[in-house]
């Protein structure tokens, strides 16, 4: 039997006919379900719900309008997009209660000075090394080029750049009092 006379025969109640129906729509739906929820097990929930209220709601299928898998996978596509609007509702609710309960722990003003005095601190002590070392240790933690990547932008040895960025780094070390 296909899947049209199938769901005629759930509608009617028939358990046998709905096993049938479960084996040929459930890889379908779950696919289907799959691509637009994208996470596994909420996709297994939801397929199993379609699957729940193919079983419910045989009887509102008109034969007239459609095919049954036609039917099946309009059901699949409502609820697994119910699904992520659901999801996505949930979220955005949460951040902006979230935002609304935030309330920062620290005076915001007095940490951008401090961050601005300590920014200053590092760049006077960067002025403080050779322009060979600033050069190196600048490629590396303020554009995050690696040891060997400086070398290849400066054409210098591997060697040559790791000992220029040991010194100064011991250099801004001792400028900055041991913190860093």
């Amino acid at each position: 039997m296909d899947a049209d006379e199938l769901l005629v025969l759930v509608a009617g109640g028939d358990q046998r006919a709905f096993e049938e129906l479960y084996g040929l729509v459930s890889g379908p739906v779950f696919g289907l379900v799959r691509r637009v929820v994208r996470d596994p097990a909420q996709s297994e929930e939801v397929a199993q719900e379609v699957l729940l209220e193919l079983w419910r709601s045989a009887a509102r299928f008109d034969p007239g309008r459609g095919s049954a898998l036609s039917w099946v996978l309009t059901l699949a596509h409502r609820r697994a997009v119910d699904r992520v609007r659901s999801a996505r509702a949930a979220g955005e609710r949460e951040q902006r209660e979230a935002l609304r309960a935030h309330h920062p722990a620290f005076d915001q003003v007095a940490e951008e000075v401090e961050a601005g005095l300590e920014r200053e601190w590092v760049r006077r002590c960067l002025d403080r090394l050779t322009a060979l070392q600033r050069q190196s240790v600048t490629l590396a933690y303020y554009d995050g080029y690696t040891y060997r990547e400086v070398a290849e932008r400066l054409s210098l040895p591997l060697g040559t750049v790791k000992t220029r960025m040991r010194d100064g780094l011991t250099r801004l070390r001792n400028c900055l009092g041991g913190v860093a």
